[in-house]
């Protein structure tokens, strides 16, 4: 992905909301997702949502009364520190600086949830740094570079997880509203590929940043789930390779399903190369389960929020995603 121009401007800076280890220190989640703990409580009236920005610092300028405002709207108040517009390098602090201020906000138990503000990368960083989730489940909104946290996440068992942003259409945001105080929502359309429906917890995430996951302890077990994949500004060669290796490495061996969001990219196709549709097609469809395309998820609008390990349905032949859990 092209992090770096995701910041420019006010849209990019707040959509994506959305070194060598040291030495002695164990890169080892704080509890194992065997033990996975119970959902957090509904947000409600009084409800406080810290936002953190883990990955590339944004401009002091930026406004963040809409976001404000729409939470005063649902009685939730929303905490922006002054962390938020802190820059060290191409970050918002220093690795050991952005794992505080998460630590801070995951052990605060006043705090009800979390918003990833900012884009770029950096997110993996704060987990390499030694960041451990405390045994709680707790709320955590964000999508691209964050994805890594919300994966981690649902890989030790802690529930809350959910992709998408606070940015967007106000249908967009009624559905994150819906997600965040453990209502009902609305099933989610693409395209069928390969017909066939499965069951099974939902994983969704940005191909890159789950990528540059694998073989770390924060890669979650994908077996037996729906699995839901986005990026931006990757050309077709490039998913082929992630998406080969992800092949060669068993990963998409015992998913229930796979379904792609959106994959944006300009640029233009050589001759006999393949388009972004045909390269996904040909790395999924021979996985022997459901697979769905054009799911209005990832970078761009709209961005429907959906929760990683809820119980979800796909139906490969019409499209639908459903939410059963």
């Amino acid at each position: 992905m092209r992090r770096r121009s995701l910041l420019m401007g006010l849209p990019a800076a707040i959509a994506a909301t959305f070194a060598w280890p040291k030495l002695g220190r164990t890169l080892t989640p704080a509890f194992h997702a065997s033990t996975p703990l119970a959902a957090p409580t509904p947000l409600r009236d009084g409800s406080r949502i810290r936002a953190v920005n883990t990955g590339t610092w944004i401009d002091p300028q930026t406004d963040f009364s809409f976001l404000v405002e729409r939470c005063k709207a649902q009685g939730w108040l929303l905490e922006l520190p002054p962390s938020l517009h802190r820059q060290w390098h191409w970050f918002s602090g220093t690795d050991a600086q952005r794992r505080a201020e998460l630590e801070a906000a995951w052990r605060d138990p006043h705090v009800d949830g979390i918003v990833y503000i900012g884009s770029g990368w950096g997110s993996a960083r704060v987990l390499e740094d030694g960041f451990h989730f405390p045994r709680r489940s707790l709320w955590s909104l964000g999508f691209s570079d964050s994805s890594s946290l919300l994966l981690a996440q649902w890989g030790v068992g802690s529930r809350g997880a959910i992709h998408g942003s606070m940015t967007g259409s106000d249908e967009q945001w009624q559905r994150t509203v819906g997600l965040l105080s453990c209502q009902s929502v609305a099933p989610i359309s693409g395209i069928g590929v390969i017909p066939g429906i499965a069951v099974g917890p939902l994983v969704v995430t940005n191909l890159t940043v789950a990528t540059h996951l694998i073989g770390t302890p924060w890669f979650p077990d994908l077996r037996g789930a729906v699995l839901v994949l986005e990026d931006v500004g990757e050309a077709p060669y490039r998913v082929d390779r992630m998406l080969t290796q992800w092949r060669s490495a068993g990963l998409l061996r015992d998913v229930a399903a796979v379904a792609t969001g959106r994959f944006s990219w300009k640029g233009e196709i050589v001759p006999g190369d393949f388009s972004m549709v045909g390269i996904l097609e040909e790395r999924l469809s021979s996985l022997g389960v459901p697979i769905v395309s054009d799911l209005p998820v990832g970078h761009g609008q709209p961005n429907l929020a959906l929760p990683l390990g809820a119980i979800a349905r796909l139906d490969g032949r019409n499209g639908s995603l459903m939410l059963l859990s």
